[in-house]
């Protein structure tokens, strides 16, 4: 098993984790830490981090990749050094100590699988693992996903906590990192839903370390957000729509609307937690790009690897 973590300026969080990882009652065979040129003390901490130098690597980026180009890098470090499975995760988590030993059992049904997320405050997390693959936008539901039994199927990922085979990597290539940040995860998920089934089992394997400032949504509960990650989650929308067409399941005016319902949910969230429509530009800047990406019929979706 090896884990890829993506981190940025969060060494306080980064020393939190690998502490975690290193006290799992399983161990991990590899961790891999990519870290996106952070200019804090990130290095130090990895190199104090209390794993042996033969499980621990860490690899710093020229640049910042985003989350999107940590993963792909990371992942791709994963597959070349033989790694059968690969867990990834943030930065600002924590793996709880018998993570593996649960996950394992599951790994004999699923070839990509999610396990649960406590939030900050010990509460679960309420993921959204269904996609309306029509709109491109995730299901709201209040419904508990584990009525009917201890896993349930999912048609996206999260990489707050996927484990992924290599056959399934080989298969959809690399994460993308043209997302830079969001939609990235959900279309990896939703890439390998087309080729295995996407698991989403009832066990508490992480717990987030990081409080979220959250806005009201109906019965649900969204984060608050900056003008970087509203650009690229509507931008992304025209990624999300390539890799659909290349599967044969666009259908334009469906997911016109999809994108409608984004925007308006951004809009709204504005006015919830900030009081005024200032993150309506780069929501915009964000759509305007999106077309650019549209037209380009150069644009191909990232590659099997070699031997898929």
């Amino acid at each position: 098993m090896t884990i890829v973590v993506v981190t940025f300026n969060r060494s306080g969080y980064l020393s939190r984790l690998l502490e975690s990882i290193a006290a799992m009652s399983t161990p991990a065979a590899r961790v891999i830490v990519v870290d996106n040129a952070s200019t804090d003390d990130t290095s130090e901490v990895a190199a104090a981090a209390p794993l042996p130098s033969s499980v621990l690597r860490y690899e710093r980026l020229e640049t910042n990749t985003g989350g999107a180009g940590g993963f792909s890098a990371g992942v791709e470090l994963a597959m070349e050094e033989g790694a059968e499975w690969i867990w990834v995760m943030d930065d600002d988590v924590e793996v709880v100590p018998d993570a593996l030993a649960k996950l394992s059992p599951w790994t004999e049904k699923f070839q990509c699988l999610h396990g649960r997320r406590e939030d900050a405050d010990g509460t679960p997390y309420f993921w959204q693992h269904r996609m309306v693959q029509s709109l491109g936008v995730p299901m709201l539901t209040t419904s508990d996903p584990f009525a009917g039994g201890e896993s349930a199927n999912a048609n996206v990922g999260c990489f707050e906590g996927m484990l992924i085979h290599r056959d399934i990597v080989a298969r959809i290539g690399l994460p993308d990192p043209r997302f830079f940040i969001t939609w990235d995860d959900t279309v990896y998920g939703w890439l390998a839903s087309q080729h295995t089934e996407v698991g989403y089992v009832n066990e508490f394997v992480l717990r987030r370390a990081r409080p979220l400032k959250t806005v009201p949504l109906g019965s649900h509960q969204v984060n608050t957000a900056n003008d970087l990650f509203r650009f690229h989650l509507m931008r992304n929308r025209a990624y999300i729509a390539k890799y659909f067409a290349r599967y044969g399941t666009f259908r334009r005016i469906p997911f016109a609307a999809g994108t409608a319902f984004t925007f308006a949910k951004e809009i709204y969230r504005c006015l919830v937690a900030e009081k005024s429509l200032k993150g309506l530009r780069p929501l915009v800047k964000g759509l305007l790009a999106g077309r650019k990406i549209h037209a380009d019929r150069t644009w191909q979706p990232m590659p099997a690897l070699e031997g898929a």
